[in-house]
């Protein structure tokens, strides 16, 4: 019996160390202490000798508003994607709509009545490598990378989210089984770069 305590003591510090790692990765990098890493670009234009292309792109899903609280921004235009690049940071608004998908398979875990977030910028920076810190402030989760952008490159950085797990059910035989889902919140994402995991 001790050891299964002992277990769940290192899982929870674990856990809220995660967090607290999290939350000041967050903190430190809200606020910009440059404005000349980057650029926004309207549209693809020519890659100017010296520089690269970086587009970021992250589709999400969420509860609808008020599910929880009426202080909760899910499901609003003030839930936010924050970046940081080198110390420029800046919040990209998502593009949003009702979204209600039915199960494609035994466990879909987008399948439901949400919210879709659609996060795109298109920025313009120096090739070279950079610090690159992505988060989302509302469910306290932060990565942060080092990427290197070859000259004269177009590049992109897709991110793909990773939701909790629901509560499992006790099934005869099987013991407890659940799955992902976006309606327990985002647990984390994962970075791809011009299609490789970083």
């Amino acid at each position: 019996m001790k050891i299964w305590k002992l277990f769940f003591l290192v899982m929870a510090v674990t856990l809220v160390n995660g967090c607290a790692n999290s939350s000041a990765l967050i903190r430190a990098s809200s606020t910009s202490i440059r404005t000349d890493v980057f650029q926004e670009l309207a549209n693809g234009e020519i890659v100017p000798p010296g520089h690269a292309d970086l587009r970021i792109a992250f589709s999400l899903k969420t509860h609808r508003p008020g599910v929880y609280s009426a202080r909760d921004i899910h499901g609003t235009p003030d839930y936010r994607l924050l970046l940081n690049i080198d110390g420029q940071a800046i919040q990209l608004p998502g593009s949003l709509r009702e979204e209600n998908i039915e199960p494609r398979g035994l466990q879909d875990p987008e399948a439901g009545d949400g919210i879709r977030y659609r996060f795109t910028s298109r920025l313009r920076l120096r090739a070279g490598t950079h610090r690159v810190v992505i988060a989302m402030p509302a469910d306290d989760i932060a990565e942060e990378r080092v990427i290197t952008l070859p000259e004269g490159s177009s590049n992109s950085l897709v991110l793909e989210p990773v939701y909790r797990t629901a509560p499992g059910k006790l099934r005869p035989g099987r013991g407890l089984s659940g799955g992902t889902t976006y309606s327990e919140g985002l647990r984390g994402f994962r970075m791809v770069l011009n299609g490789k995991p970083i």
